[in-house]
């Protein structure tokens, strides 16, 4: 795990106590709201509903159980109890006060934590699979490489002010688990001859406009990839649609101009970029990755696990995954119990999470893009002692990747953008699926919820994905099919017209009733639907 040098430490002290200054000023009525906005924005802070939220970055998901334990002091002490963890693998706080905003910020600061760059038209927190580092299947832990982007774009005066805010992936394996070609840029980590490298796709992005990252580059050298970055951040801020915030994303550029045009500015660009030296020495790459060392494993380790208890066992098969190091496990904490709220975790969850982090996981603990929690290096010996005390704390729910592990966004509940709400749609479809058998037998169903076209839900890439629209009025529930941000990216279609709330839930019973009689022997929900098509489940919803 990457720790602070003292430049990081001093970077960040500073930024707490400038914002401090700008806060008292917006308190005391010497800045409007006009005035403060830019800059709270460049802090986290927005201002919703009810409160201000505040964003937390979690660079590539990856913290350390006093790191964590961190978070839950926050929320004890400044929220009302809980944090929201997000797509982006960071956590958001929904109820901050203003005049607590600065002390929330010099807190994290002693974690090597801050809010710096997670709102505003800038490169966002770099984001990674959850994995890392532990997956068998990966060709090199992309935390390096994402850490080393994450030192680049940080304040990088040419990026400050892009025409639009600028989302990076970086994954290491052919099984994507980070959606990365529904990024600005999506690297995947490869090796050809014998040498890392990187893929790079650029353009993806959801919201009004979803589209599908094209590839632009099959290999990019490891010692080049930031003056590669540059060069596509480069021709973006070049032409970037300024005048227009709906056409200001780099996949409305990458549209327009043509993958081919585009990725021939972009050789041009690069080729420059290559005289300038910007990229960093090896030896710079070489300490980033130190930090990312294999932990101490032990050897030796026993393989089997008592799978006497059920409920244990049911766990064990839906959550836990292979691990590359014998003896040891990836477990997947879920944050989607039945009636809860998806992403949220209390303080004393978060707390105990934080302890089993540091007493079961080599004090290392991931956010998943899809709000769940992973801890990376735990012993198979000890996985049935770690589920009794999370199942004891409400978060031992078997259902990863089954339809009640939905990605919801906040929705109208508290977001200012929103047109309609994303909580009660998720708590309510959670109930009509919330026996654990039919859970399973419906098998691998990825649902995903927006309250507004923003699509912070991520409602294009889900199997099955629900739009929450304003008509007239009155909430009204879109239904997508056949949505994937995984390898096999697609991107949902609608089905027709929309629901209330109670309809949707309905609707998505009557797709997955008709799936159910339909499939093919080994086939998931997108498989049947890419095979039948729209149009039985059109008729089975509609009549």
């Amino acid at each position: 795990m990457y720790r602070y040098d003292q430049y990081d430490q001093e970077i960040v002290d500073a930024r707490v106590e400038e914002f401090r200054d700008q806060a008292r000023r917006r308190l005391a009525g010497e800045m409007t709201e006009d005035q403060f906005k830019p800059l709270r924005l460049m802090n986290g802070l927005y201002l919703q509903l009810h409160a201000y939220m505040l964003r937390v970055a979690v660079p590539y998901g990856t913290m350390s159980g006093k790191q964590m334990r961190m978070l839950g002091h926050i929320a004890r002490k400044y929220d009302k109890g809980y944090g929201h963890f997000t797509t982006r693998q960071n956590i958001q706080y929904n109820w901050i006060k203003l005049e607590d905003a600065a002390d929330i910020l010099a807190d994290l600061a002693t974690v090597e934590m801050h809010a710096i760059q997670t709102s505003g038209n800038c490169i966002r927190n770099i984001s990674s699979d959850q994995y890392a580092g532990a997956a068998a299947d990966e060709v090199a832990d992309p935390r390096p490489w994402a850490e080393l982007l994450r030192q680049w774009s940080t304040f990088h005066p040419e990026f400050t002010y892009l025409p639009r805010k600028f989302k990076i992936a970086v994954i290491a394996s052919e099984e994507d688990r980070a959606a990365m070609r529904l990024h600005d840029i999506g690297i995947e980590l490869v090796k050809r001859d014998g040498k890392v490298g990187a893929k790079f796709f650029v353009g993806g992005g959801m919201g009004r406009t979803p589209m599908i990252a094209p590839e632009i580059r099959d290999f990019v050298p490891e010692e080049e990839l930031i003056s590669y970055a540059e060069a596509c951040l480069r021709v973006y801020n070049r032409y970037g649609r300024r005048d227009n915030k709906y056409k200001a994303r780099i996949k409305i550029l990458v549209h327009e101009l043509g993958a081919d045009e585009y990725r021939r500015q972009v050789e041009e660009e690069f080729a420059h970029m290559k005289t300038l030296g910007i990229d960093p020495p090896v030896a710079e790459l070489d300490r980033i990755r130190a930090y990312f060392a294999d932990p101490a494993y032990e050897t030796g380790l026993p393989e089997a696990v008592d799978r006497s208890d059920p409920d244990f066992a049911l766990w064990l098969d839906q959550n836990v995954v292979a691990h590359k190091q014998p003896g040891y496990a990836i477990v997947n904490i879920s944050l989607k119990p039945t009636g809860g709220i998806p992403g949220d975790a209390s303080a004393e969850q978060i707390e105990l999470i934080a302890d089993l982090t540091e007493r079961y996981s080599m004090d290392e603990v991931r956010v998943t893009h899809a709000q769940n929690i992973v801890l990376p290096y735990v012993k198979k010996a000890d996985l049935y002692t770690l589920w009794q005390q999370l199942d004891e704390a409400g978060l031992g729910a078997s259902n990863l990747d089954l339809i009640t592990d939905m990605i919801a966004c906040p929705g109208l509940d508290y977001c200012s953008l929103a047109n309609a709400r994303s909580i009660p749609v998720a708590q309510k479809i959670a109930q009509r699926f919330a026996d654990p058998q039919r859970q399973r037998d419906l098998g691998e169903l990825k649902l995903k919820i927006s309250g507004c076209i923003n699509a912070c839900g991520h409602h294009h890439a889900g199997h099955i994905g629900i739009l929450g629209v304003d008509r007239k009025g009155v909430e009204n529930y879109q239904l997508l099919l056949g949505g994937s941000g995984a390898e096999d990216a697609s991107i949902g279609t609608i089905t027709g017209p929309g629901f209330g709330e109670d309809g949707i839930v309905d609707a998505i019973e009557k797709v997955t009733d008709l799936y159910v009689s339909e499939r093919q022997e080994g086939e998931r929900f997108l498989d049947t639907y890419r095979r039948l098509g729209m149009k039985p489940f059109k008729e089975a919803i509609y009549g």
